[in-house]
């Protein structure tokens, strides 16, 4: 009896929750598209680079650098088009996406270290 109520409790949260997950939304400032996702995930790979002990001081400073230099590109983009991307656009911010994620992977497997 008890496993009912408690199934009955969680489909009652869940159909409560449901609605106010959807009713959300998202700024023009920072909409989660694909190139936020990606900034994201390459944020996350700077850090475990750093954490792993397989960035220098520098490499991290200039990859976070160009990490923000494409955010702050996006934005102005979608602040000149009224909170979209452009087809070139979008094709602009994704090779400095893919550049900069190579100069990740290089920089994690290059066998430099941070200083002691």
């Amino acid at each position: 009896m008890t496993k009912i109520t408690m199934a009955a409790v969680a489909l009652a949260a869940f159909g409560l929750t449901a609605p106010m997950a959807s009713a959300q939304t998202t700024t023009p400032e920072r909409p989660k598209g694909e190139v936020n996702k990606r900034l994201e995930n390459q944020k996350d790979r700077i850090q475990a680079g750093v954490k792993d002990g397989q960035l220098t001081k520098g490499e991290t400073k200039h990859l976070v650098r160009n990490d923000k230099a494409i955010h702050a590109q996006e934005k102005a983009d979608r602040q000149a088009n009224g909170g979209k991307l452009t087809g070139g656009e979008k094709r602009q911010l994704n090779r400095e996406l893919n550049k900069n994620s190579r100069q990740i992977y290089r920089a994690r497997h290059n066998n430099r270290t941070p200083k002691s």
